[in-house]
């Protein structure tokens, strides 16, 4: 396995690291039918039932037969009449039988041909033949949707390594807020994003976060909160506790807390440096939950609750930012060939670093521990 990395290596991890989160569904996945295979033609591909697949589901039985892919796309190939058993179209609840012929279509979704590689310029902290470690600037769109057809990281991505144009999603298997700087893992094949997603699914993937938050946070909490759609805005999520709310926990620490004077004197309020860890990955987890408590990120221009702008602009000249505080400084996981458990840390982009030193952060702190700040709590990857 040939690796290829920038000034970050990635960096073997101890191997009695015990213990495993519970499984949980990762709603941070782009949609599946985002991208897949634009430049290489369908497949057909034919199966013949033996003994061992009677009497079970159709679905089931080709999720066995085709294990690289997930059974949610199966079953999008059968509801789109792509599958045959024994040349008719059929359902998903159906029961396949010894002797039958099944015949899978597979097929790119019509959503993939909006897609085009776009050359741009990619932070690739560590690359090898199976996954590419991105460090994404804040402002970076992670996938195309409703107002960013183009100029995304998956565009990029394509420009990068055409052969992702035949993984879906351009082997993007998490995604940060377009404001949110930091490490993402992508998939150079469809058999790696597959294991990269059952880790995230498993909660065993490291990923450690720094923000920068109004006000005095305690040491340390675990918020343990759903999340659900705000009904007055359907762009935001807020903590709920109706019956479509998912469960969501985010662990914190506090690294440091700093008073803040007014120029001319007087008091201006606290800012804590914290370190968050995702134990789910709910979609704009970490702003939601820090401003349900009463501590919104800095810079976050749609989670402001609380958070005194005018105040802070007055005690931090010079230091204003055009995005949330929030920075994905450590990524931990499971190799998909190797098994080798590998961990990367990134410092924080230039605009978070100034002010972070401005604020009475040492230069020396402006790395995550090798093993990040939440080994005790963690499972497998210390993370």
């Amino acid at each position: 396995m040939s690796k290829r990395g920038g000034s970050a290596p990635a960096v073997p991890m101890d191997d009695d690291l015990d213990g495993a989160a519970d499984a949980d569904d990762f709603d941070a996945l782009v949609p599946e039918d985002a991208v897949a295979a634009v430049e290489a033609a369908p497949a057909l591909r034919h199966f013949l039932v033996g003994t061992d697949g009677n009497g079970v589901r159709l679905d089931k039985y080709l999720a066995g037969q085709m294990p690289e892919v997930s059974r949610s796309r199966l079953q999008r190939w059968i509801e789109d009449d792509a599958v045959l058993l024994n040349g008719a179209v059929v359902r998903s609840r159906a029961s396949v039988f010894a002797g039958d012929r099944i015949d899978v279509q597979e097929s790119a979704p019509a959503a993939s041909l909006a897609f085009v590689p776009e050359p741009m310029a990619l932070s690739v902290v560590y690359e090898d033949d199976t996954i590419i470690v991105i460090n994404k600037p804040a402002g970076l769109v992670v996938h195309p949707g409703a107002g960013n057809w183009s100029g995304t990281l998956l565009n990029g991505l394509l420009a990068y390594d055409p052969a992702l144009a035949r993984v879906p999603r351009a082997g993007i298997v998490h995604r940060l807020d377009a404001g949110t700087s930091g490490l993402m893992v992508v998939a150079r094949t469809v058999a790696a994003q597959l294991d990269l997603v059952r880790q995230l699914q498993a909660r065993t993937v490291g990923r450690e976060y720094w923000a920068l938050v109004s006000g005095a946070v305690a040491p340390s909490a675990t918020i343990d909160s759903a999340l659900g759609r705000d009904p007055r805005n359907p762009l935001r999520f807020r903590v709920s506790n109706a019956e479509t709310a998912r469960p969501a926990r985010t662990f914190v620490r506090r690294l440091a807390v700093w008073p803040l004077s007014r120029p001319g004197g007087g008091g201006g309020g606290d800012v804590s440096w914290l370190a968050c860890r995702l134990e789910t990955g709910r979609t704009h987890q970490i702003r939601v939950h820090l401003e349900s408590i009463g501590h919104p990120l800095l810079g976050d221009p749609v989670y402001r609750k609380h958070l005194p702008a005018e105040l802070l602009a007055l005690a931090l000249p010079g230091h204003r930012l055009d995005h949330q505080a929030l920075h994905a400084c450590r990524l931990a996981l499971v190799h998909p060939v190797s098994q080798e458990l590998l961990a990367w840390s990134q410092p924080p982009p230039d605009d978070l670093r100034g002010l972070l030193l401005h604020l009475g952060a040492r230069t020396e702190q402006l790395r995550p521990p090798a093993r990040g700040y939440f080994a005790e709590t963690a499972g497998r990857l210390s993370a």
